[in-house]
């Protein structure tokens, strides 16, 4: 078996497109997982991922990148905070928002929160969706380490979290603002109707067409004048072709 069929294998058994993404890269993340078991071939790691749960979600883990924590580059969610405040809020007092690869649900709470706190009468809504069903489980439960917080503002933790013992909990009022759910970017269909995507620091892993098609869908799900917010290091170079105009930097207004 080498790479090609190994992706093969992976599409079949846990519905990742293993070609989507830049290969080279790819392979190296896929060696070296492979290097730190200790498995030498394909046929090997294969029937490991089987038998092993706990080998089978750090691959799952290691490709579909769970990396990610509130308010990543929190001068960005600044930015987005007075676009939405601006731009959004005064034509419509309940949003539709995706936030698209959540991973832990660190994204679409820090959104709940900007959203309750400019407009508090719990009518936004925010879809949340991922493509590893053990991440949304413990995206679900709202429960999170001091750690992981560290980038939340003091009255946003002292208004929205209860510590109890070493864990911090979200609200049940910003929880209940998100709804999580299972979808791959690449496979799955688009929602419509959104205010605002979300959707960081994922695109990038992938090659150029796979990455060029999400942003068209992203387009499509979007309403007139709605807002795709991006990764720090995702620049969509080629924005005009897909539709959008430039609100600031990493933020981008259907046309």
């Amino acid at each position: 078996m080498d790479i090609y069929e190994f992706e093969k294998w992976v599409f079949k058994n846990f519905k990742i497109n293993l070609s989507a993404y830049k290969s080279n890269q790819l392979h190296r993340r896929i060696n070296s997982l492979m290097s730190r078991v200790g498995v030498d071939s394909f046929e090997e790691y294969t029937k490991l991922l089987l038998k092993d749960e706990e080998q089978r979600q750090k691959f799952m883990d290691f490709i579909t990148i769970n990396v990610t924590e509130f308010f990543r580059n929190p001068d960005l969610f600044d930015e987005l905070t007075k676009k939405i405040e601006k731009e959004i809020l005064p034509n419509n007092k309940a949003l539709k928002v995706w936030s698209a690869a959540c991973s832990n649900g660190s994204e679409p709470y820090s959104l709940a929160m900007i959203l309750d706190s400019l407009e508090p009468s719990g009518k936004c809504k925010i879809t949340a969706t991922d493509l590893d069903n053990t991440i949304l489980n413990k995206a679900k439960t709202g429960e999170y380490q001091e750690a992981e917080i560290k980038n939340i503002k003091p009255e946003y933790i002292k208004k929205y979290f209860t510590k109890q013992n070493d864990k911090y909990i979200i609200s049940s009022k910003i929880k209940s603002m998100v709804n999580f759910k299972k979808h791959d970017l690449i496979l799955d269909d688009y929602d419509k109707g959104f205010d605002i995507i979300v959707c960081r620091n994922v695109v990038i892993y992938f090659n150029n067409d796979i990455k060029n098609n999400i942003y068209k869908k992203f387009h499509d799900s979007l309403k007139p004048g709605g807002l795709l917010f991006v990764g720090a290091t995702e620049s969509i170079y080629n924005y005009k072709e897909m539709g959008f105009e430039k609100s600031s930097t990493f933020i981008y207004r259907k046309a």
